[in-house]
């Protein structure tokens, strides 16, 4: 029976994204949620094998939220993924209660694999190494962009300023209005920006470039500890 899962993040760009690549392989998605309230509250309903969650959410601060999944189900474990990666924040997502600390840089595989981890009872919660992720983000771009030499960038500054336009949310006609080009100038460079990274739309784009550290999520909350 496949794994089923809870995802909570706010931005939706990132939960769709994170739900294609997980139901690709082969986990149940049963619920999302955009705050930390709603994570609580759809935990108890659905009952999801592991809840897949930011620490900076809205209405509820993650830490908080994980406090009382795991005070009101602790069936139901749960996988920090986040873009924060400091040894602070690891330790405090401990205390709160998760068992897997995830940052968003990991390829789909890396998450696949930790979910199952978890799911299996282990705990993923290890130091981080500055040097060991570095490399791993090369090992990432290298199997996406091999062609690239050292150095070159992977996207145009502009289309950084597209991409990181819709990350924010923006549609077309503002993102053109904002940078003063064409909207067809808009859908050109999200077309080279598809073919460069080697995805088929502009929430993989987004999740990718995020991944690389290419562009940055705007955050609605900072995590308190």
């Amino acid at each position: 029976m496949a794994l089923r899962l809870l995802l909570a993040d706010d931005h939706p760009l990132i939960r769709e994204g994170l739900k294609a690549s997980l139901l690709d392989q082969g986990f149940t998605i049963v619920a999302e949620a955009e705050d930390g309230k709603s994570a609580v509250n759809l935990t108890l309903e659905h009952r999801p094998d592991v809840v897949v969650m930011d620490i900076g959410l809205p209405e509820l601060d993650g830490l908080e939220a994980i406090r009382r999944i795991v005070r009101a189900r602790p069936q139901s474990r749960v996988m920090v993924l986040t873009a924060h990666d400091d040894e602070q924040m690891r330790k405090a997502a401990s205390d709160a209660g998760a068992m897997a600390y995830v940052c968003k840089n990991a390829s789909t595989k890396e998450i696949s694999d930790a979910v199952r981890a978890l799911a299996r009872g282990e705990v993923l919660l290890p130091r981080p190494d500055k040097n060991e992720r570095n490399a791993n983000r090369v090992t990432q771009l290298d199997a996406y962009f091999g062609s690239n030499q050292p150095g070159d960038p992977i996207l145009t500054k502009r289309e950084q300023e597209v991409l990181q336009h819709f990350a924010n949310g923006n549609s077309t006609v503002e993102v053109a209005r904002t940078l003063t080009i064409s909207q067809k100038t808009v859908k050109n460079h999200l077309t080279s920006i598809y073919q460069k990274l080697n995805v088929r739309d502009r929430t993989e784009a987004v999740l990718l470039a995020v991944r690389m550290g290419i562009i940055k999520l705007e955050r609605r909350t900072r995590p308190r500890i």
